[in-house]
């Protein structure tokens, strides 16, 4: 089953409440049945490789997103504080940048914001591909198994009393 099935389904399928009120207010969306999020490796902000597969195990919440998107910008402050809250309690957060002028401009961004969660650059929008991004900011909530759990296409407040109910009930 291909993520252009998960993305068609957002648009025909109802919300579903199977986890609770947190993901309603949320507004994201729940696939209906187990999809295995595509593992990938990308250039790091800081040089290393950052590979999905490193965090197995881990809530991770997969962003994709650029520094010319205003609503990616809105959200990134919300997303720092939720990533500070929980990132000693099996959780990251992964953000691939889109950029497509390389990390120079990614990084005075990440730095003017204070971003402290681990950056990749998806310059050639491979893994946005692979996860039929169609819009920024994207984002995927992986479960501890590796499992796409929730989608959220937009900004979100991801600080809020909803996101932080979100992700206790994925780190659980």
């Amino acid at each position: 089953m291909t993520l252009v099935w998960l993305l068609l389904a957002l648009v025909v399928a109802p919300p579903q409440a199977a986890r609770g009120d947190a993901f309603e207010e949320l507004d994201l969306f729940r696939p209906g049945r187990s999809m295995a999020a595509a593992d990938f490796t990308v250039a790091g902000l800081t040089g290393q490789p950052l590979r999905l597969r490193d965090f197995k195990g881990n809530v991770v919440l997969l962003n994709f997103w650029a520094t010319w998107c205003p609503p990616c910008k809105e959200e990134m402050p919300s997303m720092e504080r939720l990533y500070r809250r929980y990132k000693d309690k099996e959780f990251t957060i992964l953000a691939l940048s889109i950029d497509s002028s390389g990390a120079a401009p990614v990084g005075a961004f990440v730095k003017k914001l204070g971003l402290t969660f681990p950056i990749g650059l998806d310059t050639k929008m491979t893994v946005a591909n692979q996860y039929a991004v169609r819009g920024l900011p994207s984002t995927f909530l992986i479960d501890r198994k590796g499992t796409i759990a929730a989608v959220a296409i937009g900004p979100r407040d991801w600080d809020g009393k909803a996101a932080h109910a979100a992700i206790e009930s994925l780190l659980r």
